[in-house]
């Protein structure tokens, strides 16, 4: 069994990548309000298709936590019970989470998707933990930190429903990406350590720190990234989808700071690119990154010239987080891997 890890451990990461992909969906579609209450949506464990069935009804039965909009509020039933002819406001409570009462079938499915994916992913990471026991006698690492990433998964839905119950806090929305990446980074440290195949590389101190202020760049960077993103949101909310040719005509300056950063990562990268093939170091993954920075910057090209193209915003999310996951495994094969 012990054999097997590794690779249980990349489909727990490809299944957090997959989070990370309906989530940057879910912020593209402006989705993130889709469901207002949480673990369900609108008090059902499989959410509605159609605003009918979240009107009051007379002479209907309604479930204990079932929830309906009425004057532009969220209502939950206080019990299970069978309306009457006319409306009792004593058989509901108000929601107080927060007043946002809005259905949008469309947005709503994209939203529950996402938590379809990030349930399925807990399962995995739980299933990796409850694997990672088999480690304990022979490699306590391997074990302490599965358990602390099914932690950080469980700390993460728990920031999920705060982000949802803020109404979207910004603050909140970038530590829920910041959380998101440090379970990446668990992840791929659980592959490298627990991975049989041992690779030789050429150690060079200079290439590792630059290697290092890249990785600290690159998260600078994607915070920034969510800090604009949540400028352009609010610039779609007031000036509406039809209008995107306007989102960037006066940004702020994070947006400036955010564009000259890709070129300042983007030179520390070539820069690494080419020591590599110079000193012939072996770090094979340094040509990946460079591919996806120049991919990150082509679909920023695309968002700021050509208007916001259909998945160009999620695209440069994901891509964003794929860079730091090839960067820190890179750093991983600089420090842990024999040299030679």
């Amino acid at each position: 069994m012990k054999k097997h890890f590794s690779t249980f451990v990349k489909i727990a990461l490809i299944s957090v990548y997959l989070i990370i992909i309906a989530g940057a969906l879910v912020r593209m579609t402006g989705s993130g309000m889709g469901c207002p209450d949480w673990p369900k949506c609108f008090g059902y464990y499989i959410p509605p298709t159609d605003i009918k069935e979240l009107l009051w009804k007379p002479n209907h039965q309604y479930e204990d936590g079932q929830v309906i909009i009425k004057d532009e509020k969220l209502l939950v039933a206080t019990g299970n019970f069978k309306t009457e002819t006319l409306f009792e406001e004593a058989y509901w409570r108000p929601y107080t989470k927060h007043d946002y009462a809005i259905f949008n079938a469309t947005e709503t499915w994209i939203e529950y998707i996402n938590r379809l994916v990030g349930a399925l992913s807990g399962l995995i990471v739980f299933a990796l933990a409850v694997y990672a026991l088999w480690f304990w006698k022979t490699n306590k690492k391997i074990t302490i930190i599965s358990w602390l990433t099914l932690i950080l998964m469980g700390f993460q839905g728990w920031l999920g429903a705060r982000v949802v119950y803020s109404v979207l806090n910004p603050l909140k929305i970038t530590i829920h990406m910041m959380v998101a990446l440090l379970i990446v980074a668990l992840l791929l440290y659980l592959i490298k350590i627990s991975s049989e195949k041992i690779n030789a590389f050429k150690f060079d101190k200079t290439f590792k720190y630059v290697l290092f202020s890249t990785i600290f760049l690159s998260l600078l960077q994607i915070v920034m990234g969510t800090q604009v993103r949540q400028y352009v949101d609010e610039q779609v909310k007031f000036l509406g989808y039809d209008q995107m040719h306007l989102i960037l005509k006066n940004p702020k300056i994070n947006f400036y700071v955010h564009r000259s950063f890709s070129l300042i990562i983007l030179a520390l990268n070539g820069y690494l690119f080419l020591r590599n093939r110079k000193l012939n170091l072996g770090f094979q993954k340094v040509n990946m990154v460079l591919l996806l920075i120049g991919a990150e910057i082509f679909t920023g090209i695309l968002i700021y010239y050509f208007d916001f193209p259909f998945g160009t915003q999620a695209l440069h999310l994901v891509i964003a987080t794929l860079i730091f996951g090839f960067q820190y495994y890179l750093l991983l094969e600089n420090s842990l891997s024999k040299t030679i």
